[in-house]
């Protein structure tokens, strides 16, 4: 599996912990989820819905001018399943090269044991963002001139 290097240091950490230690891991990745920039947080009109999540939550990526990805996330802090695949997905792939992010495979969490610890239907709701978050970028590459593309 090619994963961005981030990525990769966290899908290897939750292999490697014990099933309870999953849990801990998942809820310290949700604390890592800031805040919209104030820009969104003001406009929420560029924030789409995914509503595959049972949760209420909203993403946003963009490609800057280098080719590098930057998301964002709103979800309730009551949610930290799925807050914690949002922090997962941040810190893997947040700045990674466009190509990168597009080339992630769609079920990349699976080796992580996340299924002994989430609800299958909280599983189709991360494939979900993840399949949002990618098809946001692609249309980004697609019609931005100024995107360096392949």
């Amino acid at each position: 599996m090619s994963l961005p290097q981030p990525l990769s240091r966290i899908v290897d950490r939750f292999q490697r912990a014990p099933k309870d230690l999953r849990v801990q891991a998942l809820l310290q990745f949700s604390r890592k989820v800031p805040p919209l920039p104030e820009e969104l947080a003001a406009d929420r009109s560029a924030l789409e819905r995914v509503h595959e999540c049972q949760t209420p939550f909203f993403l946003a990526t963009q490609v800057d001018e280098e080719g590098s990805v930057h998301l964002f996330f709103d979800a309730p802090a009551e949610s930290p399943t799925v807050r914690g695949f949002a922090g997962i997905l941040r810190e893997g792939l947040e700045g990674q090269p466009w190509q990168e992010v597009l080339d992630v495979p769609a079920d990349f969490y699976a080796g992580m044991g996340l299924e002994s610890v989430v609800s299958p239907l909280r599983l189709r709701g991360m494939g979900a963002i993840l399949a949002r978050l990618k098809r946001q970028v692609r249309e980004q590459v697609a019609t931005d001139p100024d995107t360096v593309g392949p």
